[in-house]
């Protein structure tokens, strides 16, 4: 599931171990988990029924019992585990809808770790033997809170951001990166906790479990489930004169692929569409939705001495968080995942836009990254079904005062991802006066946040900061009472970094199109095969 190597897929660097919070390889650019997994299961039964799970790139089968206590205990002793968060922020419990019910999420991990003879002959790249892992795949899953629908959200291993502090399992402290690094180093700042870290700083996600595997995880579990069809529109050969690529060569048309070829397919860069890392990812979704399909079809998937070895296969090749004790938490989640029907699954690949110091790292697109957080955050399924139009916020009913006697304070919280932009809170402020608002002012406080606020104490203010909002073409739904002001404030978020009139922007909750969204249930995918690397 690693993605990179010498000899891999494409050049690799390795960026040296920053303890000290600098961002290497580029300049600084400015600037209780919740929610019910368990299904009320007691203690395992001795004599359970195998059944499978889907979950990753490859992660994911989980098939176990039928075999006494014994095998049991030696499913649960093969399971290895890690902290769930090694950074420093509190990841916030998750807010139950109407039903009482609360949605799932889990990171999936891909290491490219070459500490194995297994690893090194799979991932080649002689050079980085036993040196430290990259988290080279990163795909967020999100079940919904009323298990209707799947969402998945992969980021490029090459998207530049800021790293928090990770205080390691040993002690070793991390701290937060002062410029952006490249995602994938956050395994090496103290394993698959300081990755789920990065994640949730970055979008502000409440992460539940996170599943890690390596090369030969993939080839096994691969193995395992015994095939997964994919297609290419063309001949491909993923390797150039280099000696650059994953190796994979497969003919026009439909494949079933497993094993090393599996693995070949997850880590072909070079030979999909543009060669990016983001042709590589969509190759990721297409495999997982493909896999997800054939566990379900796939009759051969009942026989219990292929489940037996699909259940061995799994819990030897996963790297779980620590609130997953025993292999009856992981079938909970099986069970959890199996009330979504294929078809409302859906697939995306964070927004992108070329990193502004190196063309060859990519950063996340404003305003439609987020976008696509915020759908996850509030449990909006990304295929559109469902979605309830949202209701306008009541317009109050006090009466406004006169513009020259509203006081407003005005703070600066651009600082999210990076520095503050200099001078906000003075220019939206000279906005307000120039409309009348004579006693504005800019406030001296830094308060990050990624969305802009107008904020009031008391229902006697709430037509006032409305007014205060529609001079500023800031939404209605974007005023809200707080305990926390004294009075009338304004804090610019990162969404608003320039100009005095804030930004239109759609309201609707669909998701966008620069996410690259495919369906599970579509089996008329295919790849498109790179121009030059193609055969005869």
């Amino acid at each position: 599931m690693g993605q990179s190597s010498v000899r891999g897929d494409d050049t690799r660097e390795r960026v040296p171990r920053d303890r000290s919070g600098g961002g290497a390889a580029a300049p600084s650019d400015g600037g209780t988990r919740g929610g019910a997994r368990r299904t009320g299961r007691g203690k395992p039964r001795k004599r359970r029924i195998l059944r499978w799970t889907a979950l990753t790139v490859s992660v994911l089968i989980l098939g176990t019992g039928g075999a006494g206590y014994l095998y049991y205990e030696h499913l649960n002793d093969s399971i290895k585990r890690e902290a769930l968060n090694l950074g420093g922020r509190k990841m916030a419990d998750h807010k139950a809808n109407a039903a009482g019910q609360t949605p799932l999420n889990i990171l999936l991990i891909g290491s490219d770790a070459r500490d194995t003879a297994a690893n090194k002959k799979l991932g080649g790249g002689r050079a980085h033997f036993d040196g430290p892992a990259l988290a080279d795949v990163q795909m967020l899953v999100h079940l919904s809170a009323d298990r209707t629908n799947m969402s998945v959200v992969s980021m490029p291993r090459d998207t530049m951001v800021k790293m928090p502090k990770c205080t390691a399992v040993d002690g070793t402290e991390y701290a937060a990166s002062t410029g952006r690094m490249q995602t994938n180093l956050s395994l090496d700042r103290g394993g698959p906790g300081c990755t789920v870290a990065a994640w949730h700083e970055l979008t502000g996600i409440t992460i539940d479990h996170f599943m890690m595997v390596d090369f030969a995880g993939v080839v096994s579990m691969a193995d395992a489930i015994g095939g997964v069809p994919v297609c290419v529109d063309a001949n491909v050969h993923s390797r150039n004169s280099k000696g650059e690529g994953s190796g994979l060569k497969l003919r026009k048309g439909t494949t079933s692929i497993k094993g090393e070829q599996a693995l070949q397919w997850l880590r072909t860069r070079y030979g999909f569409e543009d060669g990016t890392d983001l042709g590589r990812t969509r190759a990721q979704h297409m495999y997982m939705n493909s896999m997800i399909r054939e566990l379900r079809e796939n009759a051969k998937l009942t026989n219990p001495n292929k489940l037996r070895k699909l259940a061995e296969a799994a819990t030897d090749a996963l790297t779980v968080d620590d609130r997953i004790d025993t292999v009856t938490d992981l079938l909970d989640l099986a069970d959890e995942f199996k009330k979504i029907p294929t078809g409302r699954i859906t697939m995306t690949t964070m927004p992108t836009i070329p990193y502004t110091y190196d063309r060859n790292r990519v950063e996340p697109t404003p305003g439609d990254a987020e976008k696509l957080f915020r759908l996850v955050r509030e449990d909006i399924p990304l295929d559109g079904k469902g979605v309830k139009a949202k209701p306008k916020p009541p317009v109050s009913k006090d009466p406004v005062a006169p513009v020259g006697e509203i006081a407003v304070t005005v703070q600066n919280g651009t600082g999210v991802g990076g520095q503050p932009t200099n001078g906000r809170s003075t220019s939206v402020t000279a906005s307000l006066v120039a409309q009348g608002f004579t006693l504005a002012r800019a406030g001296d406080q830094l308060m990050p946040q990624e969305t802009t606020t107008v904020t009031y104490p008391s229902v006697d203010l709430q037509g006032d900061a409305q007014a205060v909002a529609k001079s500023l073409g800031v939404p209605v739904s974007s005023v809200k009472r707080s305990t926390e002001v004294t009075g009338v404030t304004v804090v610019v978020g990162a969404d608003w970094r320039t100009g005095t009139a804030y930004p239109k922007s759609s309201e609707d909750d669909k998701a966008p199109k620069s996410a690259r969204l495919s369906n599970g249930a579509d089996s008329t995918d295919c790849m498109h095969v790179q121009e030059g690397f193609t055969w005869s």
